[in-house]
């Protein structure tokens, strides 16, 4: 199994957005560039209707307000232990798109995402989170997050870019410096939730043109496990 493999297989997974607005184009939802995912616009009555979305697959996966959706356009990059900003609601905004293909993320969208994924081995504590970054200047700017969270919590961390580098000591944080040549051109993260399913997560996103990203952030305990173990190979 590759990287690729798995976004091929992610792009199989078919999901349906219904768009309920009283405005002919929300603007928002042209925001989403989606690969697996066909939408469809129905009208609301009045022009002050609040608009919202339903997804569904082969049935009603759940729905969420218009305004709401804004927040994966724009997400407050809270670190992952500011509970007043990742909380609950927030949580449920990315598991509502989960498995869902998007083609025009940009890098801030995915640092939300990261950060979802990131609080959860916050809150847990303890399990493997790793990492991968295409560039050492990517992930010296994250470097302060993942050392607290080694330094704070009994997780193990590892951290993968394309470039040698010696970090400072720091138990439970393992950098690997590797020439696969997917760590050069993959952002993926991935949590294994400490044997609880129910927090497991990861994400994985191809930069194909500058800041401009395709990929998927995922909650599916197989599909994480899969990545994590192409992760694992790659660093043998």
């Amino acid at each position: 199994m590759t990287f690729e493999k798995i976004l091929t297989d992610v792009e199989d997974r078919r999901r349906r957005l219904v768009v309920y607005s009283s405005v002919d184009d929300p603007d928002i939802v042209d925001q989403f560039t989606v690969r697996n995912v066909s939408i469809e616009r129905r009208s609301l009555p009045g022009e002050t209707a609040q608009g919202f979305v339903v997804v569904r697959d082969d049935e009603f996966v759940g729905s969420i307000g218009l305004e709401e959706l804004r927040l994966l356009m724009e997400p407050p990059l809270a670190p992952p232990w500011d509970e007043t900003v990742i909380g609950e609601a927030y949580r449920a905004l990315y598991e509502l798109l989960d498995d869902t293909l998007f083609v025009s993320l940009e890098r801030r969208q995915l640092l939300g995402a990261s950060r979802e994924l990131e609080n959860r081995a916050w809150n847990v504590g303890s399990g493997t989170l790793r990492a991968g970054f295409q560039r050492f200047s990517a992930l010296e700017t994250q470097l302060p997050v993942y050392t607290r969270l080694a330094r704070d919590t009994d997780l193990e961390i590892h951290v993968y870019s394309e470039d040698e580098w010696q970090p400072t000591s720091e138990p439970g944080f393992t950098y690997h410096g590797e020439a696969h040549d997917d760590i050069g051109r993959f952002w993926f993260l991935s949590f294994d939730g400490d044997g609880d399913d129910r927090q497991m997560g990861a994400l994985l996103a191809e930069e194909r043109t500058p800041d401009e990203f395709f990929g998927f952030w995922t909650y599916d305990p197989a599909l994480v496990t899969e990545l994590s173990q192409i992760v694992e190979e790659m660093a043998d």
